[in-house]
C-alpha cells in the first residue's frame, strides 16, 4: 500500500465520523503527550471531536470510524475517498458494521414508528454496512474500541513509510504471552478468545473473564471447532449463535459461523 514517509510538508490527515459512539476517535485523545507529538509531524485539518473542521478538504491520511447506515453517508463516504490519499478504517463499526449491524436482515419500519415519535425525521438504510463495502479501503484496524497505541503505530508506520501490521493473531497467542490463564480450561468459560484476533493486550481474559470477540475473527478462525466446544460446555445452540453474534456480528467469518449453527439447530 502507499504510505506517508514524513518530507518537508507535513502530511495532512483528517478524522471522520459515521455511525458510531465516538470510541475510536477518542483512542486517539487518549493519547495525551503522544497526541501532542503527533500534532507536530502530521497537520490535523478535520477532527470534529478535537476541534479543526475542514471535511471536505484534500488529505494524505483519512481515519475513518463508523459504519455506513444512512442514504447521506453513502454519498459522504465516496466524497471523503475522493478527497483522501489514504483510507484507514478504524473500529468494529467501519470494519465490519457495529453493533448496529444486528438489525440488518431484520430491519422493520414498525420498530422506528413504536420508538421514534416523529418517524419520518429518520432515514436509515436496512444495513448498517462497513466501509470497505462502498469504497477502496487501504487499510482496516479492528477492534471495538481500537487502542492508542494501535492508531500510533499506524501512523508511525506510515511516516516511516513502511505498511502498517495487521495484526490478525488470536488472543490466546496474547495470553500466552503474558502467563494467563486459559479461561475456558481452568473456569470452563466459553471465551472467543481461539478465533478473536489480537490488540486488546487480552483485557477480559487478564480479569479472569471471556474474550466475547471485540476485536473480530482472527487469520484462520476455526469457528466450527470452537462451536463445537461451547455445546460441550453446555451452552445450546442459540447461546452459540450469540457468541457470534456480537459486535462484530456481520464479519463475514463471524456470519457464516452464526448461520451453519442456526441450519444444524433447525435439523
Amino acid at each position: 500500500m502507499k504510505t506517508i514517509a514524513a518530507s518537508a510538508v507535513r502530511p495532512r490527515v483528517a478524522v471522520h465520523k459515521f455511525s458510531s459512539c465516538d470510541g475510536c476517535q477518542l483512542a486517539f485523545l487518549n493519547l495525551g503527550e503522544d497526541l501532542l507529538t503527533l500534532a507536530s509531524r502530521v497537520d490535523l485539518v478535520h477532527f470534529a471531536e478535537a476541534g479543526p473542521l475542514d471535511p471536505d478538504t484534500e488529505v494524505d491520511v483519512a481515519f475513518v470510524e463508523g459504519s455506513v447506515s444512512t442514504p447521506e453517508d453513502t454519498e459522504r463516504i465516496r466524497q471523503i475517498r475522493a478527497h483522501s490519499r489514504l483510507l484507514i478504517a478504524i473500529g468494529a463499526c467501519a470494519t465490519s458494521g457495529g453493533i448496529q449491524g444486528l438489525r440488518n436482515g431484520v430491519f422493520d419500519s414498525q420498530w422506528v414508528t413504536q420508538i421514534y415519535s416523529h418517524p419520518e425525521a429518520i432515514a436509515s438504510l436496512e444495513r448498517s454496512t462497513p466501509i470497505a463495502s462502498h469504497v477502496k479501503v487501504d487499510f482496516e484496524l479492528w477492534g471495538c474500541p481500537v487502542s492508542g497505541p494501535q492508531m500510533l503505530a499506524v501512523v508511525n508506520s506510515l511516516l516511516l513509510g513502511v505498511a502498517p501490521r495487521d495484526n490478525a493473531d488470536k488472543v490466546c497467542t496474547e495470553c500466552k504471552r503474558r502467563g494467563y490463564p486459559c479461561v475456558m480450561v481452568t473456569h470452563g468459560i466459553a471465551c472467543m478468545g481461539p478465533v478473536t484476533r489480537a490488540g486488546c493486550g487480552a483485557l477480559c481474559p487478564s480479569l479472569g473473564r471471556d474474550c466475547y470477540g471485540c476485536y473480530g475473527p482472527a487469520e484462520n478462525a476455526n469457528t466450527d471447532a470452537l462451536a463445537a466446544r461451547f455445546a460441550g460446555l453446555g451452552l445450546d445452540s442459540v447461546a452459540v449463535v450469540q457468541r457470534f453474534q456480537s459486535i462484530n456480528s456481520q464479519a463475514p467469518v463471524f456470519l457464516a459461523a452464526a448461520n451453519k449453527i442456526r441450519v444444524s439447530g433447525n435439523d
